[in-house]
């Protein structure tokens, strides 16, 4: 199946789940799908019946309030069942709000409280190199998340450590729960900023899925830093009345834009 194949059914089923729970976060987590399944089904190492493979790469979705799109990727993968689908943030769901890893293991890191994923990303990279493994660690940042101080600390950390199995990406959608990130606390010249603390930089359309698999090659490809690939992206991107449309950052669609929502993205998959 070709990568936008699937990256229409991943948002399909992130809608679905997030309109039947009647709450969530649409923007950010359709924005990250093109990179997540480019991940997911092209770029990572990893075995679906066994999640704890000591030798897997691992992808940290820092911006945790993003999962739906990450739940639908595992949908695909055959890791969640259809009826699953329909408990999205339902009291003893394996699908939370945010990632919880002691319910779904596969998910890496139980996320949600905004830049901490950087720190476990560097700290898994680095259990990496002194075990002297050759996986790979993603981290996926949000650009609003980005304003976050301790980021920046991870930063410095992964720099020392010369962690060029360490991949960041950056959401950068430029809209966060309460208006723009330029507004609110403007993080440009971002590219420079993690240039200075010393990573490779790559910039990228995050919807194109050959810039995207070119970024990551090129990443793999410089062994004395952790790169950070700066992907820009439209916020609810394949919606469009979604696309970048601040108030879909945290609120669910009615029946009746999933049902005109369900029409752009190519009709019921799962019925």
């Amino acid at each position: 199946m070709e990568l936008e194949e699937i990256s229409r059914r991943v948002r399909y089923n992130t809608l679905y789940m997030i309109t039947k729970a009647g709450s969530g976060h649409p923007g950010g987590s359709l924005s990250a799908v093109d990179i997540m399944v480019t991940l997911y089904f092209k770029v990572m190492r990893y075995k679906v019946e066994d999640p704890f493979w000591e030798d897997r790469d691992r992808f940290v979705l820092s911006k945790g309030h993003a999962c739906p799109a990450l739940y639908a990727i595992f949908y695909e993968l055959g890791i969640i069942k259809r009826e699953e689908l329909d408990t999205l943030r339902k009291p003893g769901s394996r699908l939370q709000g945010h990632p919880d890893i002691k319910r779904l293991p596969w998910a890496e890191f139980s996320s949600g409280s905004l830049g901490q994923g950087l720190s476990f990303g560097v700290g898994v990279a680095l259990s990496g190199k002194m075990d002297r493994k050759d996986y790979y660690t993603f981290v996926m940042l949000g650009d609003g998340e980005s304003q976050e101080g301790q980021v920046w600390e991870a930063a410095m950390s992964a720099r020392k450590f010369k962690l060029d199995h360490l991949i960041g990406i950056t959401d950068r959608n430029r809209l966060q729960i309460d208006g723009g990130t330029e507004s609110i606390m403007p993080i440009d010249p971002i590219a420079d900023k993690w240039r200075a603390f010393g990573w490779n930089v790559i910039e990228i359309d995050g919807h194109n899925f050959s810039e995207i698999t070119g970024a990551i090659e090129k990443a793999k490809e410089n062994s004395e830093s952790p790169t950070m690939i700066i992907a820009h992206t439209i916020k609810g991107k394949g919606v469009s009345f979604m696309e970048n449309v601040v108030d879909f950052h945290g609120k669910a669609p009615t029946v009746q834009e999933w049902e005109k929502a369900k029409v752009e993205l190519g009709g019921d998959y799962n019925e």
